[in-house]
């Protein structure tokens, strides 16, 4: 049942997406982790590959693009149209924080945002975006499990990269706010309007505190922590919906 912006046929996509927002980092997931990966989608060069975890469970990897709107039509077409019932967002995050570390994993309770991607819904108030709690409860054990440091938070999903005012992300900062990243807002949303589960899982590779900046060598390997943290959790939500 291919869409606007999909090629895949139906059952070409498991229950559950993993989605960063570069294709070529969908490409190296699918063919550094995924066992008898296949390419299920290549239009507008979405990458979207179907394979399975190292335990074993079936797992779709597909690239989000960036920004909510991007983020937006793909996880609607997967929730509504390919019967996915989790995406898990994998990407990366500058941190506002002092505690929080670069190369630090940090799970999206919540998501603020500056963006007015809900305005056609007019709700006459702000609507909090949350995580799917037990896709969060799995992705902390997961992180427990593999000894990994993470934070558990509320970030801001931004519209804006290039911010005029170098200042304003203090204002954000004494809220308690972790970071800054630019989708997933736009994935919790849907995942609400549709009954569908979502969750934000974002390395740290930049601090507007100290003003610190993972290499690229490092942006590498703390993705590779985060990967692993999200199949494990994959394999948990997998698991369970089998019993």
């Amino acid at each position: 049942m291919p869409t606007h912006h999909i090629e895949a046929k139906e059952g070409d996509f498991a229950k559950v997406v993993l989605m960063p927002g570069d294709p070529k980092r969908a490409r190296w997931i699918a063919e550094t982790f995924l066992k008898e990966p296949r390419l299920v989608n290549a239009v507008r060069g979405a990458l979207a590959y179907t394979g399975k975890t190292p335990g074993g469970f079936p797992v779709s990897v597909m690239a989000s693009g960036m920004g909510m709107p991007s983020i937006g039509i793909y996880s609607h077409e997967l929730y509504e149209s390919y019967g996915v019932e989790a995406i898990i967002r994998i990407g990366t995050m500058g941190t506002y924080q002092e505690n929080i570390g670069l190369r630090d994993i940090v799970f999206a309770e919540g998501a603020s945002t500056d963006s007015n991607f809900l305005g056609e819904l007019h709700l006459g108030g702000t609507y909090s975006a949350t995580a799917d709690f037990a896709l969060l409860l799995k992705a902390v054990k997961a992180a427990v499990d593999l000894k990994l440091p993470y934070h558990v938070g509320n970030v801001l999903s931004s519209d804006v990269f290039y911010d005029l005012d170098p200042e304003n992300w203090k204002k954000w900062q004494r809220l308690g706010i972790a970071g800054v990243e630019m989708e997933a807002y736009a994935l919790y949303a849907n995942a609400a309007l549709m009954k569908k589960r979502a969750l934000a899982i974002c390395t740290v590779t930049d601090s507007f505190v100290g003003g610190g900046s993972l290499s690229i060598e490092d942006r590498q390997s703390g993705v590779k922590d985060m990967v692993r943290v999200a199949l494990l959790t994959a394999d948990l939500f997998t698991a369970t919906c089998r019993k």
